[in-house]
């Protein structure tokens, strides 16, 4: 007996910036970081889940975060983004997607964020019901350059696959 399964793969580019202001808590992929600093956002300001629920958007043709969770409403004003992935990952199973892998590189100057990459992979691999070897999460500096490099801002940018099964032969 033969299986032969077919499948349709679809790639995803996600970016997002969001400065860093005072008396706001830093979230950066699921996970709270101890900083000084938080992201200023309409939602938690969340710039690396705000990367991957765009990837994975990209990738199935569904439009984009801000579409879908609009920041001109008070509906979204302050969401948890791990919520909103969530959200994004639900629509995506219905229509038959599923993430095969993450590869997320958030761009900060500071916090140094080394010691909580593990914990993002962990939040991630949990949100989108993937196994945890299928998450990467990178960090990186700018180098002192630009509004990043100055410790204004932060940002993210993640890459998805995604795939759906088209049909079985036995």
């Amino acid at each position: 007996m033969s299986f032969e399964a077919n499948y349709d793969y679809r790639t995803g580019i996600g970016t997002d910036i969001h400065r860093l202001v005072p008396d706001r808590e830093l979230k950066l992929g699921g996970v709270v970081v101890p900083y000084a600093m938080g992201l200023l956002g309409h939602s938690d300001g969340d710039a690396a889940l705000h990367a991957v629920t765009d990837a994975i958007l990209g990738a199935a043709a569904m439009g984009d975060i801000g579409t879908l969770f609009p920041d001109d409403t008070d509906e979204f004003k302050d969401a948890d983004s791990r919520q909103l992935l969530l959200d994004v990952a639900e629509r995506i199973g219905e229509a038959k997607w599923e993430v095969v892998n993450v590869d997320l590189t958030i761009h900060a100057e500071q916090p140094k964020l080394g010691p909580y990459k593990t914990q993002m992979k962990r939040a991630i691999a949990s949100i989108l019901g993937v196994d945890f070897v299928n998450v990467n999460v990178k960090a990186k500096t700018n180098e002192g350059l630009g509004e990043i490099g100055a410790g204004n801002a932060i940002a993210a940018t993640a890459v998805v696959l995604l795939r759906r099964r088209l049909k079985r032969t036995l």
